[in-house]
């Protein structure tokens, strides 16, 4: 049986991006797409529910997020799809079941699907790469230029107030997204923890630990914060060899 799924974006590009994914799948099927958010409201409040809303949150006369409130129970998952991170942990208090920050890639699209429905056969069964996943963010140590940011090359991400500084592999990046709405966003991947209220680290970069302090593989140090000891502990748990001697 193939998911429902309805389609709510007041971009009609977006709408046709989606739908090309829709029809790309199985185990997919678009009952409706809506650009008018209130004629959304009124036909998803008097119909069935559906598997999947995906909704934009940046709309005329209702936003997203208020429009999310008076449907969320007439679907299984709600899915945020937009273009603005500092909506995420709005996204986040809705129950939202996933956020898809656009442009969002079709491999990234199939993998919050399969995620959420890792029960739902798909006959075409597509590899979805994650390494070609990514997102653009504006760097303020570039005058603000828009940067591309993939998710296998990020280290760690430090909170500095009001913005954020993005270790990757290859260089540092600041820009002005605050620590709980990049969470969201990457909470997704479970490579990805937080290890202190400041800081939210990749496992597999991951060098050396000493005592409560991890080394990451660019020499950047953090401390593991009281209240998240118990998941990196028992990642490297997970990771360490053991031998016969104790």
């Amino acid at each position: 049986m193939k998911l429902k799924c309805i389609v709510i974006d007041d971009d009609i590009h977006a709408i046709n991006g989606i739908k090309s994914y829709i029809n790309t799948l199985s185990n997919i099927q678009l009952v409706h797409a809506y650009t008018d958010p209130l004629e959304a409201l009124t036909e998803i409040s008097g119909g069935n529910d559906v598997d999947i809303i995906f909704m934009d949150v940046d709309m005329p006369m209702i936003s997203g997020i208020e429009l999310s409130k008076a449907v969320r129970h007439k679907t299984s998952k709600l899915i945020f799809t937009t273009s603005h991170s500092k909506y995420a942990y709005e996204a986040f208090e809705m129950h939202a079941s996933a956020y898809l920050l656009k442009p969002y890639t079709f491999a990234r699209f199939a993998e919050t699907i399969n995620r959420l429905f890792p029960q739902t056969p798909n006959v075409q069964n597509i590899n979805i790469q994650q390494e070609d996943d990514y997102f653009f963010v504006r760097n303020k140590n570039e005058r603000n230029n828009l940067i591309k940011v993939s998710y296998t090359d990020i280290v760690a991400v430090e909170s500095l107030q009001n913005y954020v500084r993005i270790y990757t592999v290859d260089e540092t990046i600041v820009t002005y997204i605050a620590l709980s709405e990049i969470k969201v966003i990457l909470k997704e991947y479970p490579n990805f923890a937080q290890a202190h209220r400041s800081f939210i680290i990749a496992k597999n970069y991951i060098e050396k630990v000493e005592g409560n302090m991890l080394k990451m593989i660019n020499n950047l140090t953090v401390n593991i914060g009281n209240n998240y000891r118990d998941e990196i502990q028992a990642y490297i748990r997970e990771k360490t060899i053991r031998t016969g001697r104790s």
